[in-house]
């Protein structure tokens, strides 16, 4: 079945008429999951997509560290190995509540205080949904093969349980224990950030 051609080729060439529909196609396939690839395959390759943080929108930085893995990911295919790519968002929480606090000001001259923690509990939520559907919507377009069966967020259920437990247990062996610390305050945003965050001067 050839999805680009008519009569001819389609001139100019039109992204939108040829590729989405070929992405499609391989996405119905399911031939991005390993699990459903035919044959008996040899040993599993694995990657996991560094989850972009849902603040925005996906840059050329992260277009060419996704082409380079989808390329490494598509060469173990051909390999015969059970290659899998596993895509996944990040909630960067911080960040995306500082966005849209910023959002908020600049729009409305609000701050989070006039609003009220559920109300800005729901609008970070709506804008990191927006954000998300955004990026993923930009990885598909690039032609990634990635098995969106496997997608996970930060955030969702399965991960916030994933790490809760795992904090539960190393603080019960004593790896971990609350106490009196140093730490870095940001008076604007009224938190503690981590020293990855932080501008030393």
């Amino acid at each position: 079945m050839i999805l680009f051609m008519k009569d001819k080729f389609l001139k100019p060439y039109s992204p939108k008429e040829t590729e989405q529909p070929i992405y499609e196609l391989w996405e119905k396939s399911g031939y991005f999951n390993p699990d459903n690839l035919p044959g008996e395959q040899k040993e599993p390759f694995t990657i996991v997509l560094p989850p972009p943080n849902v603040t925005g929108v996906l840059h050329l930085g992260h277009a060419y560290e996704d082409s380079l893995q989808d390329a490494v990911v598509r060469y173990q295919r051909m390999r015969g190995r059970r290659a899998l790519w596993i895509p996944g968002t990040d909630s960067a929480a911080i960040a995306t509540q500082a966005r849209v606090e910023k959002n908020i000001q600049k729009d409305e001259g609000k701050s989070r205080h006039d609003l009220g923690r559920e109300e800005l509990v729901r609008r970070v939520s709506e804008f990191a949904k927006n954000s998300e559907d955004t990026i993923l919507n930009q990885v598909r377009r690039m032609g990634a093969s990635l098995d969106w069966s496997r997608y996970a967020y930060t955030l969702d259920e399965k991960r916030n349980l994933a790490v809760s437990t795992a904090f539960k247990r190393m603080y019960d062996a004593g790896l971990i224990y609350r106490g009196n610390r140093i730490v870095n305050w940001d008076p604007k945003g009224q938190t503690t950030i981590s020293d990855d965050e932080i501008i030393h001067e």
